[in-house]
């Protein structure tokens, strides 16, 4: 079958292949490493020894969206980083798995946790640390700068590079292929309920 176009915001953005749509038409679930996948690497110390990452806004407000139409979303990162976690709460992700070198027993945990199958979860990654976990699900995605050999096992290589919108255009992918485009683009009222059940939840619990 011929290459799908999609588009996002009347802009044609890429060809994608009939085979990736199908494998991201399955997704329940994406997980993804951070550190030149939801940032663009770098690490900025401060005199009093504290790290700044930068993260891209439209990859945040992807993952809030996808949350919203019931797809799951996870990090796990070799490092411990509170910058992480901060970054996590304020995106209402809740699987964050952090100092993780070893990312397979993490996925397995996910996996037994949500009774998902592999072909039901995507990871998004750009480094040899991400290579077994890729090699594992159903959609593996690679951002546009990963290291060759992730990029060799990748379903899919995004054009944006990591902490640069490489998120976002994952999550693209997985929406058009799902055909949820018409509720992202008029997801607010949706975001609205969906926050407005978070803060009803933690009432509940006080």
């Amino acid at each position: 079958m011929e290459d799908e176009n999609y588009t996002v915001g009347g802009e044609r953005v890429k060809s994608v292949e009939h085979s990736i749509l199908e494998k991201a038409k399955r997704i329940k679930m994406v997980l993804m490493d951070v550190d030149g996948t939801l940032t663009d690497g770098k690490i900025y110390i401060l005199p009093s020894g504290e790290e700044i990452k930068a993260y891209d806004t439209k990859d945040g407000a992807a993952i809030v969206v996808a949350q919203v139409l019931g797809i799951k979303v996870g990090i796990i990162t070799g490092k411990s980083s509170q910058n992480v976690v901060e970054r996590a709460k304020r995106l209402k992700i809740d699987d964050v798995y952090i100092g993780a070198i070893d990312k397979l027993p993490v996925l397995k945990e996910i996996m037994e946790k949500y009774n998902l199958k592999r072909d039901e979860i995507c990871y998004i990654g750009d480094d040899i640390g991400d290579f077994s976990v890729m090699k594992e699900v159903g959609f593996a995605v690679a951002v546009g700068d990963a290291h060759y050999k992730v990029k060799e096992i990748a379903d899919y290589i995004t054009e944006k590079n990591g902490g640069n919108g490489a998120v976002r255009e994952a999550f693209d992918v997985i929406f058009e292929a799902q055909n949820l485009y018409d509720r992202v683009l008029n997801i607010f009222e949706d975001v609205k309920n969906w926050k407005k059940g978070l803060v009803d939840n933690f009432k509940k619990k006080r």
